[in-house]
């Protein structure tokens, strides 16, 4: 499947032009309940909506839609995620799944490594970020970004590579209690380029200062 899903959580978008930017017309989007807040805003029709409404009213306006109970384990964006999987979507967008509530936040960028241990690609985008996982794939960053950094969120990274940033790494190991990965910045001109021989980072690309 060529097609991209795009799953629209709760969490407050303030930047929505910045958000559209990485909106394509074929995307498959999937509002997750809070999310439907957002659709005027992004200017997109959900395809498919899922929720246990709680902190939005079932819209019954006709697009295929899955209630789920209050009561569960998955929250509605994890939820949503699965069921992308199951249709066999491969690469995947969220947006409106960081900000106020840290908890969700988590949560959400916990969706990233389950995607990517199934071999999907995935991004989380916010108002002023770009989040994926990298492992042993080179990932690159060009120069546009402000700054990146790399988080350790699995309890395991060795063998990090960091090349043309300002703040270069050969064989590295970054451990979750010491996160000195913060604020790296492409070389002028340049594209860094990150991997991770044994476990994976959380990269986070800032796009402004």
């Amino acid at each position: 499947m060529n097609r991209r899903c795009v799953i629209v959580g709760g969490a407050g978008i303030g930047d929505y032009e910045f958000v559209r930017r990485h909106l394509r017309e074929d995307d498959f989007n999937i509002f997750c309940d809070g999310g439907l807040a957002h659709q005027k805003a992004l200017g997109i029709t959900p395809h498919l909506i899922v929720g246990d409404f709680d902190s939005h009213s079932n819209p019954h306006s006709g697009v295929e839609t899955i209630v789920l109970p209050c009561e569960k384990d998955d929250t509605d964006t994890v939820f949503a995620a699965k069921e992308a999987v199951k249709r066999g979507f491969d690469s995947f967008l969220l947006i409106g799944a960081a900000g106020a509530r840290l908890d969700h936040t988590l949560g959400n960028v916990s969706i990233l490594l389950k995607l990517h241990a199934l071999g999907r690609e995935a991004l989380l985008v916010d108002d002023y970020s770009e989040m994926e996982i990298v492992s042993k794939n080179p990932v690159y960053i060009d120069d546009s970004y402000p700054f990146f950094s790399l988080l350790n969120i699995t309890g395991r990274a060795r063998g990090i590579t960091v090349k043309n940033a300002k703040y270069p790494l050969q064989g590295a190991e970054i451990d979750c209690t010491y996160q000195y990965g913060i604020s790296n910045e492409v070389l002028p001109g340049d594209r860094a380029v990150v991997s991770v021989e044994e476990g994976e980072l959380l990269l986070i690309k800032v796009t402004r200062g």
